[in-house]
């Protein structure tokens, strides 16, 4: 849950207003960034009842951050690993998401991560003509790029030890790249009856 329900409540309706009064060609992207360890995280699993499971693993515990961005309207989505979650790997981000969308006016939300706050993240955002909205404090259940996460890494990560960690954060990139973009929104809660930034 949300803490300080009253003043994150308020957030939303000014970020539902903002988006609801936009020019055309305005883009809406959701972006967010999560990570990824080689030691899979185990989901499943069976042994005989009362007997010790040995669980094998190899190699040093790696670690990547996978960046990503989902446009509301139409699933459209980029991804970005890295091998570090800092200012300057986000810039680098911001930079590909306009590549993507020349011509367009972009709206991105995104929480309040040191990395997007920083001044060298906003001067570049403002020069790149993004337009950076904050989702309130500690609510990641707002980004619907979090469904798209969880999905990812139940599919790709879970159960599975890779040979190494770029291995896996392709397979990974690879995979929600390729989902139709209908069940994209689907998956991610944007075309549930509920999506709270659709909500009056």
């Amino acid at each position: 849950m949300c803490s300080g329900r009253t003043r994150n409540e308020k957030k939303k309706r000014q970020l539902r207003q903002r988006v609801s009064h936009l020019p055309g060609r305005t883009v809406v992207l959701f972006e967010d960034e999560t990570y990824l360890v080689l030691f899979p995280p185990l989901r499943a699993g069976w042994a005989k009842r009362g007997e010790t499971v040995s669980v094998v693993l190899c190699g040093a515990n790696a670690r990547r951050v996978v960046y990503g961005v989902i446009s509301v309207a139409t699933g459209r989505r980029f991804f970005l690993p890295c091998r570090r979650q800092r200012a300057a790997e986000f810039q680098e981000f911001l930079r590909l998401v306009r590549n993507r969308y020349r011509g367009w006016k972009i709206i991105m939300i995104l929480d309040m991560d040191s990395s997007h706050t920083a001044q060298a993240s906003q001067r570049l955002a403002a020069a790149l003509d993004i337009e950076l909205l904050w989702l309130p404090v500690r609510c990641p259940e707002l980004n619907p790029m979090e469904g798209l996460w969880r999905m990812g890494k139940q599919q790709v990560c879970a159960n599975r030890q890779y040979v190494d960690i770029d291995q896996q954060a392709k397979r990974f990139v690879d995979y929600l790249k390729a989902l139709p973009s209908y069940e994209a929104l689907v998956k991610s809660g944007v075309l549930s009856g509920n999506f709270w930034l659709w909500k009056k």
